[in-house]
């Protein structure tokens, strides 16, 4: 009976500290300011010469 009882105080040890680590990488990765690179115009491109004309 003593070995079910640790067993299961050392299972739920685990899940909570799996439980913490994973929230706290979600709150950080949530944190992350994401930037876009300013799209390079190419000069061939035929898209850009008829939205020009219009």
């Amino acid at each position: 009976m003593i070995k079910l009882v640790t067993v299961l105080i050392i299972s739920i040890i685990i899940v909570l500290v799996v439980l913490i680590v994973s929230l706290k990488v979600t709150s950080k990765a949530y944190q992350y300011k994401h930037t876009i690179d300013p799209s390079v115009e190419d000069p061939n491109d035929a898209s850009q010469e008829r939205k020009t004309d219009v």
